[in-house]
């Protein structure tokens, strides 16, 4: 050991006595983490993040005993040295020698074996099975280094040596892998997420604000504000048939969230009230039902951004802490840390290399953990917490025990995913408190599918709602298809109307369609665009813009891409939709003649199959067009026959179980669930990434339109996740200022000095950027 306190003196920190381990370097008030703080208190929160399913106690013990490698004498000494003389000194890793702990212990109950990668991997991510056991296998053949940290944590933390068991949840049933496979993930969420905060609260000293609100509150508040909005309403305007059905659906929908925890199911038509239903039937049922939190996820970015409006207005205090948390970013800071530790040969590297990793510290400590009572994300972000093996992906999971899902446009899950996210989902509800809510206008027939076959009823939140489809049946379908139709003559076609929506494929399409209407010009108010190529606030600013003209009566073209189907509360006259599933061409129609002020045979929603632009069977589900071509089209069922739509998915899905992941029509991801089976963790997570088609990376733009004030509050932020002490609030700062670009056209950019890297896999792009169409897509 070194000289502990010459070393220390020449920091001015307070010195570490003999006998004494510390955890972490001295935070701002001076002062070092000790070890046994540190690990007590992990254990403690990560036993009151586990204690709802059962499994406080094992968490406890995970939590307690997770940095026992961080005994070892070479590591304390690297990290005084580090902290006291400010050189980078690398360190042993510290992961093995509590997993080996672990591991000892959990020889009386073999099923607790795999959970040791919960230490082994609470840094890195967890492990595969497969691969975990080979190496606690080499540590059980020498012990000398895990044995020698275990021995100098056990002087000042005698309890670690008791060698019991923990309890496993009384409902675990050991034979079935997928169960054993998710209370990993949940007991690895609970360690992960407690180590952070605990960490964080040392060199942050003092609790975040946290919304003081029970669920009850939340609730009465929420129907309190929603009571005022519509006297407000009523003032302003006569009430129209289509306000009393909504109040008719909504009242329902209140009256069923008194039944038991489970799933359910909210299908109604589009313009019926959805998001004010289902948030009123989630709040009502939680406060009845004691759940602490309700997760609202949708498909789209835009529809949380949206959502998150409306949430927000309702739910909100007028001052202290927020009560809506809108998340839809995600940064990989694991990524970030493997390029900070690499070694530096350029001048000055090192300097760079240790302020990158400084900085990637921050930002792992303040990754996104779902601290709030009311959630709007993505269901890409719900379903990488479900299934991803990252820690700053996996620490939020914990936080959906004992809460309310709301899947919003639960169509949107992609077919070859659905085996895993429904055996997933079926977990949360009998093992974890969760009810879940599957809504949308466009119902799949999910009880179809293996996972959720038998034993999971799902009851009606409307009881009939056959007869809302044909109240609310609003728009006329047109088919339009032949070598003659192209995206430049629906554009030209859609200019002769006043007000016109049009929808298309892809966002290259999207360009052109927007570029053929602007003409020589460079912008023009009354020609919008819309796609994820636009950053958050643009997005949200296009349709304002649309909803004010198409009020005001003013000429209003929009061209948008499918992100516009979901919930994206617009009316147009006339309405062009290219082909692809039905559900997309339904939701699509739901934009038209929304609020049923005109009459149906004069709105109509022309669904065309353009020569020239993206073909559905590229980006579409092949065996949902294949059982599409069947049902819908000229001649056939229009999208919004609910009876076709039901033969439609079963049909569709019968087509795919029980195929294997290599069939190039798809499957609906056996492969993945045999994966779950095997702990596979890591591969699992490789082939459970959804990527909304062609997006997939996450971009920063300080557009030049925005005001001094907000240019200066996202540098600001930016600058903070560069080099400074971000928190959660950063990246949520942030969120009105991402966009999304494929990969290739970021490593593209990134050659291109286009692109600079702000942390982990997260950019600032710094190229051009479109006044009205953003990011422009590649050529």
């Amino acid at each position: 050991m070194v000289e502990k306190k010459a070393v220390d003196a020449i920091s001015g920190w307070m010195p570490v006595p003999e006998g004494r381990l510390v955890a972490h370097s001295p935070g701002r008030r001076g002062a070092w983490h000790w070890y046994e703080d540190h690990a007590r208190g992990t254990g403690e929160l990560a036993w009151h993040f586990a204690a709802p399913w059962g499994g406080g106690e094992l968490a406890h013990q995970l939590g307690r005993d997770h940095d026992t490698g961080k005994g070892a004498c070479a590591w304390q000494d690297g990290l005084i040295e580090e902290a006291t003389t400010g050189r980078k000194i690398r360190r042993p890793a510290h992961h093995a020698a509590g997993a080996f702990l672990f591991a000892q212990a959990a020889r009386q109950h073999p099923v607790l074996t795999p959970f040791a990668g919960v230490i082994e991997g609470h840094h890195t991510g967890l492990s595969a099975w497969s691969e975990l056991s080979v190496r606690l296998k080499s540590l059980m053949r020498d012990p000398t280094e895990a044995n020698e940290a275990i021995s100098r944590v056990a002087e000042v933390m005698p309890e670690i040596l008791d060698n019991t068991c923990p309890a496993v949840p009384d409902w675990l049933d050991p034979r079935n892998k997928t169960s054993v496979e998710m209370l990993v993930r949940m007991t690895y969420s609970a360690v992960v997420d407690a180590d952070r905060l605990d960490t964080a609260s040392h060199f942050r000293p003092g609790p975040p604000p946290q919304p003081d609100v029970s669920m009850p509150e939340l609730w009465e508040r929420y129907e309190t504000r929603r009571q005022e909005a519509l006297a407000e309403r009523r003032r302003l305007k006569e009430p129209s048939w289509l306000d009393k059905l909504r109040e008719d659906v909504y009242q329902e929908a209140l009256d069923t969230a008194a039944g038991e925890p489970g799933v359910y199911r909210l299908h109604l038509p589009t313009g019926a009230g959805k998001t004010f239903t289902g948030g009123g039937f989630a709040l009502r049922h939680a406060a009845l039902h004691g759940l602490r939190r309700i997760i609202v996820a949708v498909p789209f970015i835009s529809i949380t951004e949206q959502n998150a409006a409306v949430y927000r207005k309702l739910l909100n205090p007028e001052h202290g802490p927020q009560t809506v948390l809108e998340h839809h970013s995600a940064v990989n800071f694991e990524a970030s840390a493997r390029r900070a530790a690499r070694p530096s040969s350029a001048p000055g590297g090192t300097r760079r290399d240790q302020k990158r990793a400084r900085s990637n510290r921050w930002a792992k400590l303040a990754a996104e953990n779902w601290d709030a009572p009311f959630i709007v994300t993505t269901t890409v972000r719900l379903i990488e917490s479900l299934f991803g093996n990252s820690p700053s992906a996996t620490r939020r999971l914990h936080r959906i025990s004992n809460s309310v899902i709301v899947l919003d446009e639960v169509q949107a899950l992609p077919d070859t995913l659905l085996t895993p996210i429904l055996s997933g989902l079926r977990e949360l509800v009998e093992h974890y408190g969760v009810t879940l809510i599957l809504s949308s206008a466009t119902q799949p027939e999910l009880a179809a599918l293996n996972p959720w076959q038998t034993g999971l009823p799902q009851r009606d939140i409307v009881a009939n709602p056959a007869p809302l489809f044909q109240q609310l049946r609003r728009v006329r379908y047109d088919w339009r298809t032949g070598s003659e139709v192209t995206l430049k003559g629906i554009a030209t076609e859609a200019a002769t109307h006043d007000q016109a929506l049009v929808v298309v494929n892809g966002t290259k399409d999207a360009s052109h369609v927007h570029k053929i209407w602007l003409g020589d010009r460079d912008e023009n108010p009354s020609t919008l665009h819309l796609s994820t190529r636009m950053t958050g606030g643009h997005r949200r600013e296009a349709i304002h813009a649309a909803k004010q003209r198409l009020g005001a009566g003013l000429d209003t073209l929009l061209v948008s891409t499918s992100l516009i189907e979901a919930g994206v509360d617009l009316d147009f006259p006339r309405g062009y939709r290219a082909r692809s599933l039905p559900e997309s061409e339904q939701q699509a129609a739901g934009r038209i003649n929304r609020e049923g002020r005109r009459p149906t045979e004069d709105s109509i929603m022309t669904v065309f199959e353009p020569t020239d632009g993206l073909q559905p069977q590229v980006i579409y589900n092949r065996c949902g067009i294949a059982a599409a071509s069947r049902r819908f089209g000229k001649g056939l069922a229009n999208p919004d026959d609910v009876d076709t739509l039901r033969s439609y998915y079963q049909h569709r899905y019968r087509l795919q179980a029980g195929r294997s992941s290599t069939d190039p029509n798809g499957a609906t991801g056996e492969a993945i669930e045999a994966l779950r089976e095997k702990l596979d963790y890591p591969e699992t997570a490789r082939r459970m990434r959804m990527i909304d088609n062609e997006h997939s990376v996450a971009v920063v733009v300080i557009r030049p339109q925005l005001d001094q004030h907000d240019r200066q509050v996202a540098q600001d932020a930016i600058e903070q996740l560069r080099s400074g002490v971000p928190s959660p609030e950063t990246y949520r700062t942030l969120q009105d200022h991402m966009a999304s670009i494929p990969q290739r056209e970021m490593d593209t950019a990134i050659n291109a000095g286009d692109a600079a890297e702000i942390a982990g896999d997260l950019y600032e792009w710094t190229g051009p950027y479109h006044p009205q169409r953003g990011i422009e897509p590649a050529l």
